[in-house]
């Protein structure tokens, strides 16, 4: 299994290797107010994937959170509940 993940990675890596040599033409951004950026393709794409990924970590962030408050406090009543049933109990010790 190792080995099927590192021949993956590679086959990725070389994937990712080959699109990034061919496009390598110089674009221009245009923004408003004129503004404009030149840099190669492939410099734009990874820019725009690494900010998709970036806001998409920051969208699941406030759920993250969330269900950790909610884990909190299931752990806290359970632990209230497991000390009041060893409160009603009586230990018995066996010979």
């Amino acid at each position: 299994m190792r080995y099927l993940s590192w021949i993956l990675r590679v086959v990725l890596f070389l994937a990712l290797l080959g699109f990034a040599v061919k496009n390598d033409q110089p674009i221009t951004l245009r923004y408003f107010f004129g503004y404009e950026w030149q840099s190669t393709l492939v410099i734009v794409l990874l820019i725009f994937f690494a900010a998709g990924a970036a806001v998409g970590i920051l969208a699941m962030f406030a759920n993250v959170l969330q269900k950790r408050r909610e884990i909190a406090v299931l752990k806290r009543d359970i632990r209230a509940k497991n000390k009041l049933a060893d409160i009603g109990e009586t230990p018995q010790q066996s010979r």
